[in-house]
């Protein structure tokens, strides 16, 4: 069975429309329908091929990991991608220069910004000195008649030792799968880019499953977790007992 034929199985049987597979990956159904016929050319190439057959996969309740060993045997195996070669466009840009504006424009325009700061300047300068402002006034008759000090904001509460705290740096694109590992409710499914981070506080105990491990780096805690250079991974974390 190929690749698009296991997935259109597997979406079958957990009784999801190609819309509903659409909704959770947020990949376009025209996308899946080709990728469930086989057809990888609509993806943008095999990194994106890749990343819509781990997240199709994980919708559906498919392994990815023979999904992906399969499309690797067909179209030649992945390699680390840098971002620059993701996100280069294929064919050079050209940009038109615009129009130098002619000097007489340049200077009416400076002129004019010049006489207009200096009228607001004159005009400013000439109210506050006549009326104080009102704010100031009532500030400073609200500090000579009230010895009640001023409340500050309370800082934001910081995580309990009951929450597991996860933070992921990516650096390089790494494909992310976070659930909640007593009922396998979604937490985060999606591509973290190379070069940004994000953080989890959970008060259960998580799965995480990552596409790129070697291009991450993982802390738990405050305790860095090494990761192994298989790809994927899947990991556990727990929180900590009070």
């Amino acid at each position: 069975m190929s690749i698009g034929e296991s997935l259109a199985e597997a979406r079958r049987q957990a009784g999801l429309t190609i819309g509903q597979v659409s909704q959770q990956t947020r990949i376009r159904e025209s996308i899946i329908r080709s990728i469930e016929q086989d057809d990888f050319a609509v993806c943008g190439g095999d990194f994106y091929a890749r990343g819509h057959i781990r997240s199709i996969a994980a919708a559906v309740g498919a392994d990815p990991v023979p999904l992906i060993s399969a499309y690797d045997a067909e179209h030649g195996s992945s390699r680390t991608l840098r971002a620059a070669e993701i996100f280069d466009p294929v064919k050079p840009v050209k940009i038109r220069d615009p129009r130098s504006p002619s000097l007489s424009v340049f200077v009416a325009v400076v002129l004019l910004a010049i006489i207009g700061f200096g009228a607001y300047r004159l005009v400013t300068h000439h109210s506050d000195k006549n009326h104080p402002p009102k704010a100031a006034a009532a500030a400073s008759h609200r500090a000579t008649t009230s010895g009640t000090p001023t409340a500050h904001a309370s800082p934001s509460p910081s995580p309990t030792r009951s929450d597991v705290v996860i933070q992921l740096t990516a650096n390089e694109d790494c494909w992310v799968l976070l659930t909640r590992r007593s009922d396998g409710s979604q937490i985060f499914m999606g591509v973290i880019p190379a070069g940004s981070s994000r953080t989890w506080t959970e008060k259960r105990a998580v799965k995480m499953r990552l596409g790129n491990p070697p291009g991450v780096v993982l802390t738990v805690d405050g305790k860095h977790q090494s990761t192994n250079v298989n790809n994927p991974e899947t990991l556990s974390f727990s929180p900590q007992s009070s």
